[in-house]
């Protein structure tokens, strides 16, 4: 290995702490509670030295957010797209939402950032470097528009309310989860299934969506920041 090549390396393991460090610090305290110097303190390193990965404490959170939405993962990709091309379109629908869950289970520091803590910085500042996440919502809402066009939902469903209502109904019981707000005989991953499969059969019977698609938060604006509306 060159020197180059180990300076690289060395730099990224540098920048992997830093960003883990934050990550528990900011779900353990809160965003708005820890400084640089805090994150510097636990990795051993000095304020300064964090500012020459990363401009500021937003800029650290700005990274962790963006690894948590390629973590979350886009539907049409890789090995999730040929799962779900073999999937009938409800069930497909179903596997798409239930992701959502499945990544509080795996990431849950992720989530709590992303979508619990309201004390950090909105997405929509970084407005390039979130493109891809407001694209796979545009496809989520899109698989949406086909599941009409099968017949799965009534003509009468909106897409993008259809959306937030699978969307919200999931992060609930999540959020239950994460902050021990669960009764001590309740399963969580019953729940969440419950909920989804209520809500889907309730789309499906034509329950009128009171929301007017129009006042939803706007396609420029990851779910992580209309959650947090």
């Amino acid at each position: 290995m060159g020197i180059k090549e180990r300076q690289e390396r060395d730099r990224e393991a540098v920048r992997r702490s830093i960003l883990d460090a934050a990550r528990e610090l900011f779900v353990a305290e809160g965003f708005q509670n820890v400084s640089i110097r805090k994150i510097a303190e636990r990795i051993e390193y000095s304020p300064a030295a964090i500012y020459g990965y990363f401009p500021s404490k937003d800029d650290i959170f700005f990274a962790l957010a963006e690894e948590g939405f390629r973590l979350l993962g886009d539907p049409s990709t890789g090995d999730r797209r040929d799962h779900l091309a073999a999937l009938d379109p409800l069930q497909r629908i179903r596997s798409i939402f239930w992701r959502i869950y499945e990544f509080s289970r795996e990431h849950p520091q992720y989530f709590a950032l992303m979508f619990l803590d309201r004390s950090v910085p909105r997405i929509s500042k970084e407005y390039e470097r979130f493109t891809f996440a407001r694209e796979t919502k545009q496809r989520v809402i899109e698989e949406l528009e086909r599941g009409v066009k099968a017949k799965v939902f009534p003509p009468t469903v909106k897409p993008a309310v259809a959306m937030r209502v699978l969307t919200a109904g999931l992060l609930g019981v999540a959020a239950l989860k994460l902050s021990d707000r669960m009764a001590p005989d309740e399963d969580a991953d019953l729940l969440a299934s419950d909920v989804l499969d209520t809500a889907i059969a309730g789309l499906r019977a034509g329950v009128a969506l009171k929301s007017p698609a129009a006042t939803l938060p706007c396609a420029s604006e990851p779910i992580a920041d209309q959650q947090a509306s």
